[in-house]
């Protein structure tokens, strides 16, 4: 069984930041990608950033504010949210594409964790 745990999510002011982290536990063999989803409500799930092997994209309205990194040994990916606006509020999901001990790939989603910026 294979689970992601995520934290970090809170209430901040616009321009302030905050730091998410999503670690991976369980019968893993290896993962592949890392990624952070967001759902604001009465919209679509959206690919916020992702990260496989060193290579990083990003969406558009989060470049040059955010960063999406991982730590492989601990099997956690982390973004780093700065600047954050307003319209970054929203549902913060953690995703990974993982092999487990069965050898097959599936998609997993943490929990959630909820970001809201306000003042």
């Amino acid at each position: 069984q294979v689970q992601l745990v995520e934290s970090g999510g809170g209430l901040v002011q616009p321009g302030g930041s905050l730091r998410l982290s999503c670690a991976a536990s369980g019968r893993i063999l290896s993962i592949n990608v890392m990624s952070w989803y967001r759902q604001a409500p009465g919209e679509q799930r959206e690919l916020v950033a992702a990260v496989t092997s060193g290579v990083t994209n990003y969406l558009e309205s989060v470049k040059g504010r955010f960063t999406i990194s991982r730590d492989i040994s601990k099997k956690t990916v982390y973004l780093q949210m700065n600047s954050l606006k307003p319209e970054d509020t929203a549902v913060y999901y953690c995703s990974a594409k993982i092999l487990s001990d069965d050898y097959v790939v599936r998609d997993y989603w943490g929990q959630g964790t909820q970001v809201t910026v306000s003042s």
